[in-house]
């Protein structure tokens, strides 16, 4: 059967549609280069205030960005208030922060060029510049992500790898999203700044695993350390308990020059192979001979970790929300349009 001009021409129409798609999802440097050209220049300066005014903050920064992208894409759906949203998951309630720092960056980019530039995108520059100003890695931010409409604690708690999850269960989290074995370890060397909570790590240090001991693959010194920081009185304190589990410590504790510093560097798969992991999901990376390979690679080549990092980060950046979600430019970070 002949078919009609009409339908040659419908042909012709959506294949050109589905072409032009396929162009607007593919991220650049360049995005915003006509639209918002001072915007790198805006999210940096921001960046260094909110660090130079607490230096804590850049660690803060760079995993809110690793967490948004591994729930949904990076779509900057952690940002939304929304009840039930990923701000209250496992592993972000009372855990991620810098909201306030990503709303003064909006504000500044959006008085510069209103509502051209995503929330999502924000996040991935200031994850870059949070790296660089500790001293880490720089690598070329693609852009042009646009924001979600939905944030969902149910979807964050299956996706987000925890600080208690098993070896396999990290690596397969991050299968799922498109990264590989190089990327678990190289971005979990992110860890080299920032703190965590007794929360995080108390599993270890009195009842490891139901044995009634504390984790024996821990230093027995650094062990010691945690306890008097994080005591045990969950047996008759509640109360107490839950406010000793939001003291902070270091994630790389035992720094080079004898005390914890904020620099980015391969001190960590150093502490690694000298049994000083603070999270089981740091230790259990060297459950496995292609991931302790890694590690023993990156804690004598910091170049050789920092080209990964660099990679790796971009790779993450370049997780895609789900087929047909069209997303927008937020005016707020906090909400949708």
């Amino acid at each position: 059967m002949k078919k009609s001009n009409s339908f040659y021409g419908y042909s012709l129409i959506m294949a050109f549609f589905m072409l032009f798609l396929g162009a607007r999802s593919q991220l650049t440097p360049y995005f915003y280069e006509r639209t918002c050209p001072n915007l790198l220049n805006i999210v940096r300066y921001e960046v260094e205030k909110a660090f130079f005014k607490e230096i804590r903050m850049a660690a803060s920064l760079l995993r809110l960005h690793f967490h948004d992208c591994f729930v949904n894409g990076c779509d900057g759906s952690i940002l939304l208030d929304v009840s039930d949203g990923e701000k209250v998951s496992f592993s972000n309630l009372n855990s991620v922060r810098g909201f306030e720092v990503v709303d003064d960056i909006k504000r500044a980019v959006e008085y510069e060029c209103s509502g051209v530039v995503s929330c999502a995108d924000i996040l991935a520059i200031a994850a870059r510049d949070s790296v660089v100003i500790t001293g880490g890695p720089t690598w070329n931010v693609l852009l042009g992500r646009r924001d979600g409409f939905v944030s969902s604690k149910a979807a964050a708690n299956i996706s987000i790898p925890s600080a208690f999850d098993s070896l396999y269960n990290i690596i397969a989290k991050f299968k799922k999203v498109g990264l590989d074995v190089t990327d678990v370890v190289s971005l979990s060397g992110s860890h080299t700044i920032g703190l965590a909570r007794c929360a995080a790590f108390n599993n270890r240090l009195f009842n490891f695993e139901q044995t009634g001991r504390p984790d024996s693959s821990m230093d027995e010194h650094m062990l010691f350390q945690l306890q008097l920081l994080c005591p045990n009185v969950s047996s008759y304190s509640a109360d107490l308990d839950s406010k000793i589990g939001n003291f902070t410590t270091p994630l790389d504790r035992d720094s080079p020059i004898g005390f914890p510093t904020n620099d980015f560097d391969n001190h960590y798969f150093q502490n690694l192979l000298n049994r000083k992991a603070l999270l089981s999901s740091d230790q259990v990376l060297l459950n496995s001979y292609e991931t302790k390979r890694l590690i023993q690679d990156y804690s004598i080549s910091t170049d050789r970790f920092f080209d990964d990092f660099a990679k790796s980060m971009v790779k993450m950046g370049n997780i895609s929300p789900p087929p047909g979600s069209r997303g927008q430019i937020r005016k707020n970070c906090r909400r949708v349009n």
